[in-house]
């Protein structure tokens, strides 16, 4: 497990501040209790049972993630298309998604799959399979009228892409995440700072660096959204160097559980990836522990 002295400023920092200042009637509001898990609460059937409502909870298409988590027992499936050019003479596309489950209220696990990942090259094309990602998120507190919700993750990436294709590095990583997620007159925030840490490939030992992000969404049109996101990462090493990219994107929430959306992604600093395009869903599956 990594030591609060070990993480990088974004989250050790914050950690302590919150710690410190947080107010004690605002304990109530901290994970614990499985009750009030969902937003709408409960719905009557036409049998008068009382069965959970379902509202999915998309981490996409932003690259930010909401500090709030998936419905207490919900299954949940975000997947997408991208294609992008990283740089002159580069081109990517993948396709890939993200299996959410709200193990308890306050807890939800993870996993993030690159299922397809072809790279173009002045030396050619490669294609395969990508990394995964498997995680956990805590909740720690849900958001009241003047504190956001505040979320804890951490994720541990699985090297399955192929080294020698120049896929992946072939090493493991570690990602830890502070989320914050308030709504303001309308206007939904994600705000995110993470510390990475960035197994060195054909080596020993890792790199690290933080992402910071700030995503925001707004209704545009009855079920139409416009999102938008500025995000960027600290120098990692000599190969990669810090960044800023900003991204924009239209969703439609066809049905509770149910969204689709498609935008575009732009380097906004030298360093950063040129463009990106993509589209996809978030899905709710199934309520899990349903009787």
């Amino acid at each position: 497990m990594l030591r609060l002295a070990r993480l990088g400023p974004p989250v050790a920092s914050f950690l302590i501040a919150f710690l410190l200042l947080c107010p004690v009637r605002a304990r109530a509001q901290f994970m614990g209790r499985q009750t009030g898990c969902y937003a709408d609460e409960i719905k009557n059937n036409p049998g008068g049972h009382a069965v959970p409502k379902i509202q999915n909870n998309p981490n996409r298409p932003t690259v930010a993630n909401p500090a709030d988590i998936t419905q207490y027992g919900i299954l949940e499936l975000e997947y997408g298309w991208d294609h992008g050019w990283p740089a002159s003479s580069q081109t990517f596309t993948d396709t890939g998604g993200l299996l959410k489950f709200g193990l308890l209220c306050d807890v939800e696990l993870r996993w993030t799959t690159t299922s397809f990942l072809s790279q173009t090259a002045s030396t050619g094309t490669q294609a395969g399979f990508g990394d995964n990602w498997i995680g956990a998120q805590i909740r720690f507190y849900r958001q009241t009228a003047h504190v956001p919700s505040i979320a804890l993750s951490y994720a541990v990436k699985i090297p399955s892409a192929s080294f020698a294709k120049g896929l992946g590095s072939g090493r493991v990583d570690h990602q830890l995440t502070l989320l914050l997620s308030k709504d303001i007159l309308g206007v939904h925030l994600d705000v995110n700072a993470s510390d990475l840490f960035i197994g060195r490939p054909g080596t020993t030992g890792f790199d690290q660096n933080a992402q910071f992000n700030f995503a925001f969404s707004h209704s545009l049109y009855k079920t139409l959204q416009i999102q938008g996101e500025l995000y960027g990462s600290t120098r990692l090493n000599a190969a990669t160097p810090a960044f800023a990219s900003g991204l924009a994107a239209l969703v439609w929430n066809v049905t509770p559980r149910l969204e689709i959306d498609a935008g575009l992604d732009t380097g906004m600093t030298n360093g950063a990836p040129r463009r990106r395009i993509f589209a996809g869903f978030t899905y709710s599956i199934a309520n899990l522990y349903r009787r």
